[in-house]
């Protein structure tokens, strides 16, 4: 079992980059996903992550 570690500044990034590494030979076995955010002076950051648990297909 294995996990992949996805951090994104948008939401479609981070579908993007999902979706891409779902293309792979792997078999996903759970997703976990995050937003949080902050103020930097007067901007609202957010960050947009996702935990990928899978293992190789044989």
């Amino acid at each position: 079992m294995k996990v992949k570690l996805f951090d994104c500044e948008d939401e479609k990034d981070l579908e993007e980059d999902i979706n891409n590494f779902l293309l792979e030979d792997i078999i996903m076995d759970d997703i976990k996903f995050s937003v949080s955010s902050s103020i930097y002076g007067e901007e609202q950051i957010y960050c947009f992550s996702a935990l990928v648990v899978y293992h190789q297909k044989k």
